[in-house]
């Protein structure tokens, strides 16, 4: 247990001194920026128009922001271990009163309510796989009905072969983005906090949770964008 606490108070800490420098970053550390954060919002709808968010993991607020470009009036709860980041995210929404912030460990935290949409991006690769597996039942458990959940994250190669494969790609690609050496090193300081599951364990664990119509609906490397429906 205490390995987990530590990697707990790591990650805290981590994304506490990187919380101002992160959405700058972001583009230049996701070779697939524009599709990645693109397509999962162009696959999120709803009958409603304020339906209730939760954004897990939400850090600066980057996910959270253009999802409340394509519902102005939705309801949406943000929750980060990182009280740093959710700092940066309180600022960019400084004049909307419809978003609501909890300082908290998703993993254990009790909602006070239900969600239609529950959305994640580039956090779930920080847990173990048992709490990766326990999460995704707690998300489809905090969903209302016809509820939908999108994780968009990185995932471990199948084998090991591709897993060097895409790590080679990855590296390759950041070094030549324009980041400083500085920035480049601290982005894979941040790597030895991943716990990354291949994608097939993922989409097996979602259906195992009770999720319908689960798919990877996009993939570049170890990029993925994945959707699961409570029915």
């Amino acid at each position: 247990m205490m390995h987990m606490n530590n990697t707990k108070e790591d990650i805290i800490q981590k994304f506490d001194q990187g919380a101002n420098q992160y959405d700058n970053q972001r583009s230049k550390l996701i070779p697939c920026f524009h599709d990645f954060y693109s397509i999962p919002i162009s696959i999120i709808n709803s009958p409603s128009t304020t339906p209730s968010i939760l954004d897990v993991g939400a850090g600066t607020g980057l996910f959270a922001s253009l999802l409340l470009n394509k519902f102005p009036k939705a309801n949406i709860t943000l929750i980060d271990i990182s009280e740093k980041m959710l700092e940066v995210a309180k600022k960019r929404f400084s004049n909307c009163s419809n978003i609501s912030y909890l300082i908290d460990d998703y993993t254990s935290c009790k909602f006070e309510s239900t969600f239609d949409i529950i959305v994640s991006s580039l956090s779930i690769h920080h847990l173990t796989h048992i709490e990766k597996k326990n999460l995704y039942q707690r998300i489809y458990n905090q969903l209302n009905d016809g509820g939908i959940f999108v994780n968009a994250d990185q995932v471990l190669g199948d084998t090991t072969f591709l897993e060097t494969l895409y790590k080679n790609d990855w590296k390759s690609k950041v070094e030549n983005s324009g980041l400083s050496e500085e920035e480049i090193h601290a982005a894979y300081e941040r790597t030895q906090l991943d716990r990354m599951s291949t994608l097939t364990d993922q989409i097996e664990w979602l259906k195992e949770s009770g999720f319908k119509d689960v798919d990877c609906i996009y993939k570049y490397f170890n990029f993925v964008v994945l959707f699961g429906r409570k029915s």
